[in-house]
């Protein structure tokens, strides 16, 4: 498997297609990039990693490339990203690196680069850092000018801080209800942070499920329902009135109704959204790909939605273009611009306790499955294809094909295509990092979802030349 580079890093198996000449070519032109942008000055880069097995040489190895080019280095220790990202922004540092693959298994690592600001890099600066890169432009330090190291480790309690300092979180009532909550950290970098936040938020009593640290995930990572089940067993056993959810980064949350039923990574936002306009009343923001329902709560504000392409970095830009107050992706993750600019699973968590707290005082202290049916109901069917080189060529004649057979859709070509109907969705998009389109469509039952994505799915086909099948 090849080295996955996009505007959030690079990626791939360690030992594989991730190796010690890669990263170190990576890291030296990451040094560099940043150097050239502070010429008056020695650069300052914060660093962080989740809990794999192998994250702390390979945080070793990068350390020691960005110090053998002059940058001084804030070594975090492991560290969520949005932590990483929140002390870019503290440090008032030069540029940040996090050690992490996300939800991808724990043979996977990668390196997330983030800018002075504490965010991910642009599709320009990606560009320049890969000419970089590529040219092989680096910049060692003399012997008498390389970087220093210090270890700093109280960013978990100022992120939390933070968070609690938002004006509409309010521990005390959170507390009043004497919630039961379980947490699932699936071994990664929340695996401390979560916990201590939901204590400090009100919540009475915290059951841990695979909170030790370790690193080795006990399943695949990705929160999302085929990968809970035994995270459901456990709730059901344990009597706590729902669970929270988080990747191993900690930017994504899911949640967990108390009778076993998922709450929705597409409606973790969308609940998020409602709670948050009562208190700050403005646009809110998604990507092409995410459910319908946040369009529904902001017409009911009567506030603007808008939709960027895929990607964090996407959102963020249209969310500071349209000055939008909270946005998100819909695979859980929160952006709230009153705190940073990044998704943040640590505010989707305070912002779905908070609101959960209000609807309770005023609902018989309800239960969370109730809750989440005041929102609109949606469902999601996520298929994709795999494409050969021909089609993948041919992919914007096929698009343009398929918009003029639904000519009474409204198609949207931001973002590969999208045809919105009046009261569903598809989305056509092909990958940035596999060989694949993704078809991801919405409508109010789960089987009209699964048969619009499967009747595109096999427009597409007819049209390709040798596109393979994959459910």
């Amino acid at each position: 498997m090849s080295l996955m580079i996009s505007v959030s890093g690079i990626r791939g198996v360690v030992g594989e297609s991730l190796t010690p000449k890669n990263l170190t070519a990576f890291a030296m032109a990451f040094a560099s990039w940043t150097l050239r942008r502070n010429l008056e000055k020695k650069a300052r880069i914060v660093i962080g990693r989740d809990t794999r097995p192998t994250g702390k040489a390979i945080s070793d190895l990068v350390s020691n490339t960005l110090l053998l080019c002059g940058c001084d280095v804030i070594d975090l220790g492991i560290a969520t990203t949005p932590t990483v990202e929140i002390a870019v922004a503290a440090e008032q540092a030069d540029a940040g690196l996090i050690i992490t693959a996300s939800h991808n298994p724990v043979p996977w690592n990668a390196l997330k680069m983030l800018n002075h600001l504490g965010e991910f890099l642009n599709a320009e600066e990606v560009s320049e850092l890969l000419d970089i890169a590529e040219k092989e432009q680096f910049f060692p330090a003399r012997w008498d000018a390389i970087g220093a190291i210090s270890h700093k480790n109280g960013y978990d309690e100022y992120h939390i801080d933070k968070v609690l300092q938002l004006p509409c979180i309010d521990p005390a009532l959170i507390a009043r209800e004497k919630f039961k909550v379980l947490v699932d950290c699936v071994e990664g970098a929340g695996f401390s942070i979560v916990p201590r936040l939901c204590e400090r938020l009100g919540i009475e009593s915290v059951v841990q499920v695979a909170c030790g640290g370790t690193g080795l995930f006990p399943r695949n990572p990705e929160p999302i329902e085929e990968n809970l089940s035994e995270t459901i067993t456990a709730l059901q056993k344990s009597g706590c009135d729902f669970a929270l959810v988080v990747d191993p980064d900690v930017d994504r949350l899911a949640l967990l109704c108390e009778d076993g039923t998922l709450f929705g990574e597409e409606y973790t936002l969308v609940a998020c959204a409602d709670f948050y306009l009562k208190h700050k009343l403005g646009a809110v923001a998604n990507n092409l790909s995410s459910s319908r329902a946040l369009r529904d709560v902001a017409h009911r504000y009567g506030v603007a939605c808008y939709s960027a392409k895929v990607g964090e970095a996407n959102v963020s830009e249209v969310m500071k273009e349209k000055h939008v107050v909270i946005g998100g992706e819909g695979n859980g993750g929160v952006i709230l611009p009153e705190l940073h600019y990044g998704r943040d699973a640590l505010v989707g968590i305070a912002l779905i306790v908070q609101a959960f707290t209000f609807w309770r005082s005023e609902n018989n202290r309800g239960t969370l499955s109730q809750f989440r049916r005041q929102f609109p109901d949606y469902f999601m069917s996520k298929q994709k294809i795999v494409l050969n080189h021909a089609d993948r060529e041919a992919l914007d004649s096929i698009f343009t094909d398929i918009e003029r057979l639904y000519h009474t859709a409204e198609a949207n070509r931001l973002d590969g295509l999208k045809l919105d109907f009046s009261n569903s969705w598809v989305h056509l998009r092909p990958s940035n990092t596999e060989p694949i389109v993704r078809i991801y469509a919405e409508a109010p039952s789960k089987e009209e979802a699964e048969a619009l994505a499967s009747e595109l799915k096999h427009e597409i086909e007819k049209r390709g030349s040798g596109i393979k099948k994959h459910d």
